[in-house]
C-alpha cells in the first residue's frame, strides 16, 4: 500500500478515505467475545474488498472465532492501515470505520469480492464461508500526527 496520500483540506477527507479504502490488502476486523462471562474485544486480520457502491466486503469462515461472535452481536469495527511501508508508522493515514457486518447473499458482492481476490475462488465455494457486508455507522480517520476527522456515514458517503 503507498502512503502517499497528500494534505488534504476538509472536503478531500471522504476520497482521502476511500482511497485509502481502496488500497489496503488487509484489514483489522474487532468484534466482541464473551470469556467467562465478560465481553472482550477479539480483533483478527481480513482481506477486504469493496463492493460496487465502495462498502467494505469479508469472505469469512463459519468454524472462525470472529465468524461465530458476529452471531451474537453485529456491532464491528474495521481498521484500514495504510502506515504499513512506513518507518514511522504513527505519521501515516489510517481509518476505523464502525458498524455492523451481516451475511450477504448478494451476487454483485460475491463477484466483485472475487474479482478483487480471484484466488479466493478457491474456497468461496465452500459451505463454510461466507461474504458479508460492512454497514457504516462512522469513520474515524487519522491523517497522520494532528490530523484526525470523524465522519458519519452521511458524510463520507456525500464528500
Amino acid at each position: 500500500m503507498s502512503s502517499d496520500i497528500r494534505p488534504a483540506t476538509i472536503k478531500d477527507i471522504p476520497s482521502e478515505i476511500r482511497q485509502l479504502l481502496r488500497m489496503a490488502e488487509r484489514a483489522y476486523l474487532g468484534t466482541l467475545t464473551s470469556r467467562l462471562d465478560v465481553d472482550y474485544p477479539f480483533v483478527t486480520l481480513v482481506v477486504p474488498a469493496l463492493g460496487n457502491d465502495e462498502a467494505p466486503l469479508l469472505l469469512l469462515s463459519d468454524l472462525s472465532d470472529h465468524a461465530r461472535n458476529l452471531q451474537q452481536n453485529k456491532h464491528v469495527s474495521l481498521l484500514f492501515d495504510g502506515t504499513l511501508e512506513l518507518a514511522e508508522p504513527l505519521t501515516g493515514p489510517r481509518v476505523t470505520l464502525l458498524g455492523t457486518l451481516s451475511v450477504s447473499e448478494a451476487a454483485e458482492d460475491r463477484d466483485a469480492y472475487l474479482a478483487q481476490h480471484p484466488e479466493a475462488e478457491l474456497y468461496a465455494g465452500f459451505g463454510d464461508f461466507r461474504f458479508y457486508r460492512f454497514n457504516l455507522l462512522e469513520a474515524l480517520y487519522v491523517a497522520g500526527f494532528g490530523r484526525i476527522h470523524r465522519l458519519s456515514a452521511a458524510e463520507l458517503q456525500a464528500g
